[in-house]
């Protein structure tokens, strides 16, 4: 059988082990097409030779510019088996960062996906040399479609293509992905075959996936934490479906019933929110039941739990939580959470629905995973992100409680940047995560804050931002938060309020208005906002509490240059956006 070093033999592996009818399949005019392992490895190979007729070589850096497709991980596969390097990247950066990106990687070709993102990708190109072409996956007038590409296919350079694939080793670089940052430039972070391997052979044993099940994939391909699940699942055997869009998630959820998935928490708090309005819409017993089984649910722990409580979670779940069940599919197994820290409370109500969460951990840089709580109950503890998984050194620096890993996992560096590469990777190969965290029970990795986000008040008291801005996030009402105080008397907050469920919270309490901006300023609403402040701050110190805040009137975004694609906070564009609103909070 086969062995997999490389991240294209997942192809060749699925073939031999578990051929699907369904390996991947996307909707295209409102109905599922599936492409079986035997059509996607004819369809790889060919788009490899067509690459090979073109001109490109090994090293060459190709483009990956498209919202998750089959498409996409052909084009990966066929740029990886020639030894060339795919660069792939968020479709929502902006021109300007597009433009340095492709710069700095010496890109030769380019894939996008639609209109709107061939025209962002081709003024970007415009004063670029060396570029040798732009295609598209849907069919555009007066744009080259992909299939072009593979149309060039010449049968002669079989043997080629075999010897070239043979050539690939585990330690080439198959990709380069630049993270957005939330300062500066993006960077390069460059990684091997064998990092993103050897992740995903630590992560197997405790994905509970096998090759008769399917996964929905709906978060980016360009970032490594889906793309690395998407060698897992083909290893495995598990067929991919591609969801239409963030928006259609819903909808494709209940089509395709999915026994797995991946998210980022603030999508989990969505459908949460969704769930917990259509419970206030209940009337009666109904609606008591509701409350009674959501009430049950927070109190939710994976261990530890009495007779009691599993005998009225039982009820539970027969009468109120095979709704949440039915909503998500009806086959969910097991839903892999990161990118951001989880708020327990949704870890424990999902939980208690029978839908595991498993919340984990890692970075660009460490291809990604670091630690991951279990399926299994022994090896899970909510609020933390689970033990290290296998043959990943991870420990707590001494100094400053900074989380410090070393790995095959580790990247190579970053392209172009050995001085930044040297600030982060210590001579023994610890990577410098830039996280702060400490372990539990000797076993769990708990995330406290990120190193640099980490600021101390006029009074010498550190404040980690994140945990208390978390928690303030618990709130229906609060979309967005900051938390801000460097070198201040105390701690404040700017918050952007969840603009449909303020509506609907004035609506209740007869709260008349013409724009958000006049709502956000209505006494009522101040007071309101105030009394949620104050709930939260109970969980916290004295210092730590939030003393002040403002209210937002329009959110943070990705086209305000306030996010980052992955949508983190740039936290110190917004502090200079509103450096006016702060003076006058302090």
């Amino acid at each position: 059988m086969l062995q997999i070093t490389r991240a294209f033999d997942i192809l060749s592996y699925q073939l031999q082990k578990y051929p699907q009818p369904d390996c991947l399949t996307a909707k295209i005019n409102d109905t599922w097409q599936k492409q079986s392992t035997q059509e996607v490895v004819d369809a790889v190979n060919q788009f490899s030779l067509g690459l090979l007729a073109l001109g490109f070589n090994k090293g060459d850096k190709i483009a990956l510019v498209s919202f998750n497709r089959p498409e996409w991980i052909i084009a990966d596969l066929g740029v990886q088996q020639i030894g060339a390097v795919s660069v792939p990247l968020y479709p929502t950066i902006t021109e300007d960062d597009y433009r340095y990106i492709f710069k700095e990687a010496e890109v030769k070709l380019i894939l996008v996906s639609d209109e709107k993102l061939y025209k962002k990708v081709s003024a970007a190109t415009a004063q670029i040399e060396g570029i040798q072409g732009i295609y598209s996956f849907d069919h555009l007038p007066q744009v080259t479609h992909w299939s072009e590409i593979a149309r060039q296919a010449r049968e002669a350079d079989l043997d080629r293509l075999k010897s070239l694939k043979a050539a690939v080793t585990a330690e080439d670089l198959f990709t380069i992905i630049y993270t957005s940052g939330t300062t500066g430039n993006p960077k390069g972070v460059m990684l091997t075959h064998n990092n993103i391997v050897s992740n995903y052979k630590s992560c197997q044993p405790y994905v509970p996936v096998n090759s008769q099940h399917r996964a929905l994939s709906f978060l980016p391909l360009c970032h490594i934490y889906e793309r690395m699940l998407s060698v897992l699942y083909m290893a495995e055997g598990v067929s991919i479906y591609y969801a239409e869009s963030i928006e259609k998630v819903a909808e494709n959820l209940r089509e395709v019933k999915p026994h797995v998935f991946a998210t980022v928490p603030r999508l989990l708090e969505k459908v949460y929110d969704k769930i917990v309005a259509k419970g206030k819409e209940l009337t009666g017993i109904k609606k008591n039941l509701f409350f009674w089984a959501l009430e049950l649910g927070l109190k939710y722990d994976v261990r530890g739990r009495n007779a009691w409580y599993d005998a009225q979670l039982a009820l539970a779940n027969k009468l109120i939580f095979n709704k949440w069940r039915e909503a998500l599919g009806g086959n969910v197994i097991a839903i892999v959470s990161g990118g951001a820290a989880l708020q327990p409370r949704l870890a424990r109500v999902f939980g208690a629905a029978q839908i595991r969460v498993m919340e984990g951990y890692g970075l660009t840089e460490t291809s990604p995973v670091i630690a991951v709580n279990r399926h299994n109950p022994e090896d899970h503890m909510i609020g933390t992100v689970g033990p290290p998984v296998d043959n990943i050194e991870v420990k707590i620096a001494e100094t400053d409680g900074e989380i410090l890993t070393r790995s095959a996992s580790v990247m190579k560096g970053y392209y172009k940047h050995p001085e930044l590469t040297a600030e982060v990777i210590s001579a023994d190969g610890w990577f410098h995560t830039g996280d702060i965290g400490e372990m539990v029970e000797g076993k769990y990795l708990k995330i406290t804050d990120r190193k640099k986000e980490m600021f101390k008040t006029s009074g010498g008291k550190y404040i980690a931002p994140q945990l208390i801005e978390n928690k303030l996030k618990e709130s229906i009402l609060i979309e967005q938060v900051m938390v801000i105080g460097d070198g201040r008397k105390f701690a404040s907050a700017l918050i952007v309020p969840s603009s449909p469920d303020l509506r609907e919270w004035c609506r209740l309490h007869n709260i008349t208005y013409t724009t958000d901006a006049e709502m956000i300023k209505h006494p009522d609403v101040q007071a309101k906002f105030d009394q949620e402040v104050k709930k939260y701050n109970a969980h916290f110190a004295q210092w730590e509490q939030i003393k002040r805040h403002e209210l937002m009137p329009k959110p943070w975004t990705i086209d305000s240059g306030e996010l980052t694609a992955k949508l983190s906070l740039k936290r110190k564009v917004i502090l200079h956006n509103n450096q006016e609103l702060i003076e006058k909070i302090y």
